[in-house]
């Protein structure tokens, strides 16, 4: 066989059985894989910057806490509705903390926490309010926009979907 036909066959295989059920088992497994264990995203907006910028493509990998609960500083992505409409946002308080804002600093239980990946000045301000069972808080990292313009605060374990591979 010519090195043109070895070429030929390669990208042009000869349609058998074979490798029909082998690219119909390729197809569903891929589309297994991207709708159920690592959803491609996109991101919309600027609440995550500068970690994560607008117009950004990411994958959620679900299988983060199969075992396990988010911790603090994790990203997250939160389920808004369905698998179409998801958030990133960063967990700054667990179940049962007491959660706060005072003049641009994250208070929790009244103690300081260092957020070293806040990059922008802000002057938050929110009364401390107490993360319920089985719910975390979460918040974007870009607080230089006003408190009106971000979507955060106490959401269910439930909801939280996965995390963003990078």
């Amino acid at each position: 066989m010519s090195l043109s036909e070895r070429i030929r066959h390669f990208f042009f295989p000869a349609l058998t059985p074979k490798l029909l059920i082998r690219a119909l088992l390729v197809g569903v497994l891929a589309y297994l894989f991207f709708s159920q264990v690592c959803i491609p995203l996109r991101i919309k907006g600027h609440s995550m910057e500068p970690t994560y910028g607008d117009g950004g493509i990411n994958l959620c990998w679900r299988l983060r806490y199969l075992f396990s609960k988010p911790r603090r500083h994790d990203v997250v992505a939160v389920r808004l509705a369905g698998n179409r409409v998801m958030l990133l946002k960063r967990v700054v308080a667990l179940e049962g903390e007491a959660v706060e804002f005072h003049d641009g600093k994250l208070l929790v239980d009244g103690k300081e926490v260092k957020e070293p990946y806040v990059h922008y000045p802000y002057h938050w301000n929110l009364s401390p309010r107490r993360v319920e069972r089985n719910c975390v808080y979460i918040v974007g990292d870009n607080r230089s926009m006003a408190m009106e313009n971000h979507l955060f605060g106490q959401t269910s374990l439930e909801r939280i979907v996965g995390v963003p591979l990078w």
